[in-house]
């Protein structure tokens, strides 16, 4: 992926999520201005998949909707390929083979076939089988499409890489995100209280122990030196992609350190992605907060993270209501994307750290150390704009009437369609990054190993204990 310089792509997030979160709110004044986005469903007739998302913007028929979608997203997203110094040209031309390929792939994996999941919705679409994806198996299909491209196609990836920004996708869904969360939040304010505290103890608790183990099997059992076991660790143990570029940074590692260690981060993303939240649904549909958080635990990158709670959370609440079982939407969810956010504050002060101490300790050099303004620099700028979000609807929401209410949650519920639209995006490019072949050729092998051994030998089965320590027990409220 191309990084020109200007703004960085996650400042861009925080103005693309805000733009979109403040459009949303000419609602409560009585006007409507992203009625027209598309929303999918499930369906079994294709014509009656799309929909706009509002029924003021009916006229404009599902086609008309997505077409609408996908020319104020293109203007919106280019301009933001423009402030980041990016070759406009090539942005709009593959941001249009990424939105279209995307969006297929989704509305592929709404069909009911693939989607609904207990007896009564089967019975209402009149369907015999249905391999019980939800209607966020889409975001499957859409990883899967894109590894196909990335894998079968390479031509056309490279075509389309400049508008393959995985990143900048996820961290714009997650500013949308917090609204949303907002909304859910004030509606059950004691439980999201607690489930904050929590969130923030189990990522401290799993810092500490991640990073020193994989750090001491990279250093010990695989001799690699400490500028690869420190952003490789930091890769494995925190946060990805975000993490490890952030760690080699900090350090002064080379930069091919932070690419290889990004690589094999978005493969065993993709990996997780495709087992653990199914996993989750066979034996923790009872504990779902547990599984929230797990997947926030386990699964690295922003994207695959929250995205696997979103499939996780669809495919336990389907559990549940078919034992007769109804939580409220949102919770689980809710704590993957809380969990995940303590994670990504945290970056910032751990790659403060390390800066100190290779300064101090490890390479010091006379007159060099690191500065306090470096906390600022690593810190994941999206954060401010989820926070921000998160906090404006939740305090909006507390003092509203049941009519404020209603037009909030409409509001954020017209937002929050943009939300699903940035993760298909999110799930296709990371496909479309994933090129096997190439990273194996590369020598990617060894490094493979630490990770492989690291994360299914130790990270997600501690993980999974300390998931189960914060929030075992925690049950999401019932949907009203």
């Amino acid at each position: 992926m191309n990084q020109a310089q200007g703004m960085s792509e996650d400042w861009l997030s925080v103005w693309i999520g805000l733009l979109i979160f403040v459009l949303s709110l000419g609602l409560l004044v009585g006007v409507d201005i992203l009625g027209w986005v598309v929303a999918t469903g499930v369906w079994t007739d294709l014509s009656k998949a799309l929909n706009p998302a509002s029924k003021a913007y009916s006229g404009l028929g599902g086609v008309g909707a997505l077409i609408a979608t996908y020319v104020a997203l293109l203007v919106v997203m280019t301009v933001g390929a423009a402030m980041l110094k990016a070759d406009v040209k090539r942005f709009a031309l593959g941001f249009t083979a990424v939105f279209w390929l995307a969006y297929i792939c989704w509305i592929i994996g709404s069909w009911a076939n693939f989607a609904v999941n207990t007896p009564g919705d089967m019975q209402k679409f009149g369907v015999s089988w249905s391999l019980r994806l939800t209607a966020e198996g889409g975001f499957v299909v859409a990883l899967l499409g894109g590894l196909f491209v990335g894998n079968f196609m390479p031509g056309f990836a490279e075509w389309m890489k400049e508008a393959v920004r995985p990143e900048l996708y996820v961290k714009t869904a997650i500013v949308i995100l917090g609204g949303f969360l907002g909304v859910t939040a004030a509606e059950k304010l004691a439980l999201a209280t607690s489930l904050m505290f929590l969130g923030l103890a189990s990522i401290i608790v799993a810092y500490l122990i991640f990073w020193s183990v994989v750090y001491y099997v990279a250093r010990v059992w695989f001799k690699f030196s400490r500028e690869w076991a420190a952003p490789l660790a930091s890769g494995i143990s925190i946060c990805g992609v975000s993490a490890a570029i952030a760690t080699g940074a900090a350090i002064r590692a080379r930069p091919v350190v932070a690419i290889m260690v990004s690589s094999l981060v978005v493969i065993f993303a993709v990996v997780e992605l495709l087992f653990l939240p199914f996993l989750a649904q066979a034996y923790l549909s009872h504990e779902p907060m547990v599984a929230g958080a797990w997947m926030a635990l386990s699964v690295k990158t922003d994207g695959a993270a929250v995205a696997s709670g979103a499939i996780a959370e669809s495919l336990i609440l389907a559990k549940n209501a078919a034992e007769g079982v109804n939580y409220a939407k949102g919770w689980i969810l809710g704590t993957a994307a809380t969990v995940k956010v303590f994670i990504d504050i945290f970056i910032g002060v751990w790659a403060f750290v390390l800066a100190y101490i290779w300064t101090t300790r490890i390479e010091k050099r006379e007159g060099d150390r690191a500065r306090a303004g470096e906390i600022w620099e690593r810190f994941p700028k999206f954060v401010i704009g989820y926070v921000l979000t998160f906090l404006l609807i939740l305090l909006l929401a507390l003092g509203a009437t049941p009519e404020l209410m209603g037009k909030v949650k409409a509001a954020m519920g017209e937002a929050n369609t943009f939300r699903g639209i940035f993760f298909v995006l999110t799930f296709f490019t990371i496909g479309v990054m994933t090129n096997f072949r190439k990273l194996w050729e590369e020598g990617i092998g060894k490094l493979a190993a630490v990770y492989l051994i690291c994360l299914f030998g130790f990270i997600i089965w501690v993980g999974l204990v300390i998931s189960w320590m914060f929030y075992g027990g925690v049950k999401p409220p019932m949907a009203s």
